[in-house]
């Protein structure tokens, strides 16, 4: 997901579903306005109400008249807990988020403790847990606690965590992550969803303890038995069904991800040109990285998506040679901190999404040092670009004619192409072409990939085209002409 100009830095975005809590609405927002926050930061409140019939809204309306960091969003008709936290996560205009329910069961002075990890870089989500250890916990139904803990146990098995708490209201993420992820439970259902689905995106979750002030069902309580059983068909449903993006062209980037011999393929194919000092330009979620990066001096991987670059923070966090830094091929500024002093830039489905590839290429002839490669991947051939190229953001498919010119243009020797999967191109042809297909099925690239061990013994005697073409290009040494 791109970087969202709307998401204000050092805002938080409290989101707070309310449906018939007139009595108890106010006294719960002014405790979030009263809540300390971390130095720098600030608030903002956006209530959802989801078409209360008595007079939660009208209530929220004149507190939010006399306190300008509360609106109002207003649902015509009741839809539930989830549909309202949907609704607000699109207002939301803040770098973080964390859900509030509009009751007192919960204290928002626990925000403190909640955001931290957040802060700190740590996370990219965090639960607050009524069952971990903490100060103070008001003591209610076992029966309740037992169906808390059984779900959570069953999500914990769906979702491969450790959770503690998997039900509990209070939940902050880092606002991107959350609307990138469609969210599509209308009721209590969004809590196993959402646990299921930053499971999946292999996102960094942690868990903090919290107080918990209880309501009986006489106090106004509203989950009950139905909502138990729509968290576990929820979990069911989302633990087969890999619905975890809302636009398309990450969605098959994490496809992509579940072939992991062809990401070897295609990584064995390009080692032997590749030194000590790399940068990977538009390193996704770091599927080349992990191939790639072991034994190297120095491997920065580098990208323009936030979502990406958060990801490739919390897969190498434990390699001490990657570094993960913000880099678009298009901008010179980006390459300044690098420039002379890489012996390899590897840049594989890139290329082809910008619209200076002549600037981008001198642009990666900047780092390199006298001798030093390019390692560049591109798709072949507008004769089957199609929808899939759409859908991607290609904005051209190459030659080899046309490759080669523009790299020797920006001072670089051409030492190689190679020409790269040839067993493929019928299929990208029918999907793209012919179907008009807008993504992968994450079934046929299983078996695709399990049958990479005879594609690589096949593919050099295929009489047709290649899907892509790689240039290993070199950065003449001074004095050496183009």
């Amino acid at each position: 997901m791109p970087d969202s100009p709307l998401l204000e830095p050092g805002l938080l975005s409290v989101l707070v579903p309310v449906y018939n809590e007139a009595d108890l609405v106010c006294e719960s927002l002014s405790r979030v306005l009263a809540a300390p926050l971390p130095s720098g930061l600030r608030r903002e409140i956006i209530v959802v109400d989801d078409a209360s019939t008595d007079d939660s809204a009208a209530r929220v309306e004149a507190f939010a008249g006399a306190h300008p960091e509360v609106r109002l969003v207003r649902h015509v008709r009741n839809m539930g807990k989830g549909a309202a936290l949907r609704t607000a996560i699109g207002a939301a205009r803040g770098e973080w988020a964390i859900f509030q329910d509009a009751d007192l069961e919960y204290d928002p002075n626990d925000y403190r403790k909640l955001l931290r990890p957040l802060l700190e870089g740590r996370a990219d989500a965090v639960y607050g847990s009524r069952f971990a250890f903490s100060d103070e916990r008001r003591v209610l139904y076992f029966w309740h606690a037992v169906g808390n803990h059984l779900l959570t146990t069953l999500c914990n098995i769906v979702a491969d965590v450790n959770l503690t708490d998997m039900e509990t209201c209070y939940k902050a993420f880092r606002t991107s992550l959350l609307k990138s992820i469609p969210i599509r439970s209308n009721r209590f259902g969004i809590e196993p969803e959402v646990t299921v689905k930053l499971a999946q995106r292999k996102v960094r979750l942690y868990e903090t303890p919290i107080s918990y002030h209880g309501r009986t069902y006489e106090e106004g309580k509203k989950i009950g038995l139905r909502d138990a059983f729509e968290a576990l068909f929820v979990m069911l449903r989302f633990a087969f069904r890999q619905d975890i993006y809302t636009e398309s062209g990450p969605e098959i980037l994490d496809v992509l991800s579940s072939t992991p011999r062809f990401n070897r393929w295609m990584a064995d194919t390009i080692r032997p040109h590749v030194g000590q000092r790399v940068i990977e330009m538009g390193a996704g979620i770091g599927n080349l990285a992990w191939q790639l990066s072991p034994g190297r001096a120095r491997y920065i991987a580098s990208d323009v998506d936030e979502e990406h670059l958060h990801r490739l923070e919390g897969r190498f966090m434990h390699r001490a040679n990657v570094e993960v830094h913000r880099c678009d091929l298009e901008k010179p500024d980006d390459f300044a901190a690098f420039a002379g002093t890489l012996d390899t830039v590897v840049c594989l489905n890139v290329l082809e999404h910008v619209p200076d590839d002549r600037g981008a290429l001198r642009n990666i002839r900047s780092v390199l040092v006298p001798g030093g490669r390019a390692i560049v991947l591109v798709p072949e051939g507008m004769s089957v670009f199609g929808t899939l190229d759409e859908v991607l953001g290609h904005c051209r498919r190459y030659s080899e004619p046309d490759l080669t010119a523009k790299v020797r243009d920006a001072g670089f020797h051409v030492e190689r192409v190679i020409h790269f999967n040839r067993v493929a191109r019928p299929g990208w042809y029918v999907e793209g072409r012919l179907l008009k297909r807008r993504t992968f099925t994450r079934w046929r690239l299983r078996v695709f990939d399990s049958l990479v061990w005879v594609w690589r013994r096949l593919d050099p005697f295929l009489p047709w085209p290649p899907v892509s073409l790689i240039v290993i290009a070199r950065r003449p040494i001074d004095g050496e002409t183009t």
